[in-house]
């Protein structure tokens, strides 16, 4: 929803000011390919997407930040994050650092003994109990990183979406990219990530600004098509023009189980948000393939494991997803560095507050 009304304060409904006639698209050049990266959420797996994009930096752009090749960047949790930490200026192999060096901190591993293995056997447990991680450790990792810059100061054009509780609507951050967005550039950057990486069950809910913000991904966890009505409604751009390179964080199959169809009840379909996860993606980059045609959606995503990952598991997030990165990377990147690196992006220069 857009915050543009005249009678909107922050605190109200998105949809108080929402704007009752279509957007004005501005100028785009008709000779110039819209490219958008989209990258999804996932918890620590977003080590799978930081690496994708770092491999690319390293082979294709002399270690130069991808941000530069993109018109506009959504990204969804940890995929918020990755597309915030761009927009702040750092590179993919920053970000990748972060993941690695850092994510352990975030996602604390039980130890070995006695009492790590039950902590281990419990944690799951606890998850029906009350939320599994504090938020604290996150904050301090997303401000060593981001700083104090604020959202509107991002070199890139972001669209993170959250989840808004307290009026229950869909709420997405985005850039001073159009006349009509003023509000969201006040906002800090690591305000941002920690509203769309809010994740039920495992983080508390963020309370800011009169409002309840959720993690984005129980709504928009592949916000590839986000991105592509963002461009569309913006920018005065055909269809055709637009490029997307959307990158999961592991795919996994969401199997009916027999407990599920002969049982049934609460406990059997308390996994369910997983598959409604997996379906809005398939969905999103469906759409996304019908309105801008196949050959200029380039999807990439992490093989299936036969034990799926756990979107708070480190270890195997490392040693499982960094390798398959670079496996995607040698059979994919070719074909990526054709369609998106080869030119720089335009520089994003965001628009001013309009004065009264």
């Amino acid at each position: 929803m857009s915050n543009t009304g005249k009678e909107f304060r922050p605190g109200d409904p998105r949809s108080k000011g929402a704007i009752p006639q279509r957007r004005i698209p501005q100028a785009w050049p008709k000779d110039r390919r819209f490219r958008i990266l989209s990258i999804d959420g996932g918890g620590i797996r977003g080590i799978y997407p930081a690496a994708i994009l770092a491999g690319l930096e390293q082979r294709f752009l002399g270690g130069r930040s991808i941000a530069s090749c993109f018109d506009l960047v959504a990204g969804t949790s940890t995929g918020g994050i990755i597309g915030l930490g761009l927009g702040a200026g750092l590179t993919a192999a920053d970000l990748l650092d972060l993941y690695v060096n850092q994510g352990k901190e975030i996602f604390p591993e039980p130890s070995d003994s006695l009492f790590g293995r039950a902590k281990t056997w419990w944690r799951p447990k606890q998850q029906y109990l009350r939320y599994q991680y504090e938020r604290d450790v996150l904050q301090k990792v997303l401000t060593d990183r981001l700083g104090d810059k604020l959202f509107g100061d991002s070199i890139v054009r972001l669209c993170i979406p959250a989840f808004e509780g307290k009026h229950s609507e869909v709420f997405v951050f985005k850039t001073p990219h159009h006349p009509d967005y003023k509000f969201d550039r006040f906002e800090k950057m690591v305000t941002v990530g920690l509203a769309t990486s809010a994740a039920p069950t495992y983080f508390r809910p963020l309370e800011h600004g009169g409002y309840t913000l959720v993690d984005g991904g129980v709504w928009a966890n592949n916000p590839a098509m986000l991105a592509v009505i963002e461009a569309l409604i913006c920018f005065d751009i055909g269809r055709d023009q637009i490029d997307l390179l959307s990158i999961g964080c592991g795919d996994n199959p969401y199997v009916v189980s027999a407990a599920q169809i002969n049982a049934g009840g609460k406990l059997a379909w308390s996994d369910l948000i997983f598959a409604a996860m997996r379906l809005q993606s398939l969905s999103a980059i469906n759409q996304a393939r019908l309105l801008i045609g196949p050959p200029s959606v380039v999807r990439i995503d992490a093989p299936p494991n036969a034990v799926p990952i756990a979107m708070d598991d480190w270890s195997r997030s490392v040693n499982e997803l960094i390798p398959a990165a670079a496996k995607s990377v040698e059979k994919e990147g070719y074909r990526i560095a054709e369609m998106f690196l080869k030119e720089t992006a335009t520089i994003f220069v965001p628009i001013p507050v309009a004065s009264n």
